[in-house]
């Protein structure tokens, strides 16, 4: 199972996340470029950290709304948003080859995450900025949605996704943010969940029921409460019941 963390998302004097710490945990670095959160300075050096570890790098693209956090929706035109993932996963090429490593996959930020996942207009232009740039990038998406089909159907390699630190809709999509108890903050609670769907295909709903859900990756938010602490008990847990962690991508060193 590979794990894996939302991280490069410091910006200028304001601080997101314990990345140098997070690296040591995850198997994957999902590391922003520029548009929701990140300058190039920070972005490189969480790009060299995570060579220097052998952390496996994805593009975390997303909406350009630094103020939003790339948490609001946006609908730009197909040869917009088209540039705009190019754009970005240009540039983190670039900040990659410079620390050493390379970009190998690319997961979506937020609200565009989330859009695409069921939007098959803004889905096909990631998935065709992502074959007009690099045809071997793996496209990471949400667990059980229809973007990863069409990803597939369009030749890209693709990774289903779960999420460690959010609550579960009964239907399997997350729970909206701006509700109560969206976010999950307690490492045990969380490791727990983890561990079931890892053995067992299954996830708890918000409502208590169990929900169907096959994942190749699980994410801990780098910017949640607690996110070090989380993604640690989520890979001891995971450990001691004998699962391997190990990125998805082959020859990731961890």
């Amino acid at each position: 199972m590979d794990l894996n963390s939302d991280l490069g998302e410091s910006f200028g004097a304001w601080r997101m996340g314990d990345d140098a710490t997070m690296l040591d945990v995850v198997t994957s670095a999902n590391v922003a470029c520029g548009f929701h959160a990140g300058d190039p300075a920070g972005i490189l050096t969480t790009l060299r950290a995570a060579a220097a570890r052998g952390v496996v790098v994805g593009a975390h693209v997303g909406y350009p709304d630094l103020v939003g956090f790339g948490r609001r929706n946006m609908d730009p035109s197909s040869a917009e948003l088209v540039a705009d993932v190019v754009y970005q996963i240009g540039a983190l090429q670039g900040l990659a080859a410079a620390a050493g490593t390379r970009v190998r996959y690319v997961k979506p930020h937020g609200a565009l995450y989330n859009t695409i996942a069921h939007d098959k207009r803004q889905a096909d232009d990631v998935i065709s900025a992502m074959l007009s740039i690099d045809s071997s990038l793996v496209l990471m998406g949400l667990a059980g949605t229809p973007v990863l089909q069409w990803a597939q159907d369009r030749g890209l390699a693709t990774v289903a996704e779960a999420f460690a630190d959010r609550a579960y809709t009964p239907q399997g999509t997350l729970v909206s943010r701006r509700e109560k108890g969206a976010v999950l903050h307690d490492p045990q609670l969380v490791a727990q969940r983890m561990l079931r769907l890892v053995e067992s295909g299954q996830i708890e709903a918000i409502d208590g029921s169990l929900v169907a859900l096959k994942a190749d990756s699980i994410c801990v938010h780098g910017d949640s409460p607690g996110a070090v602490a989380m993604a640690q008990q989520v890979r001891v847990t995971l450990e001691v019941a004998g699962v391997a962690l190990q990125s998805f991508v082959p020859g990731g060193q961890r």
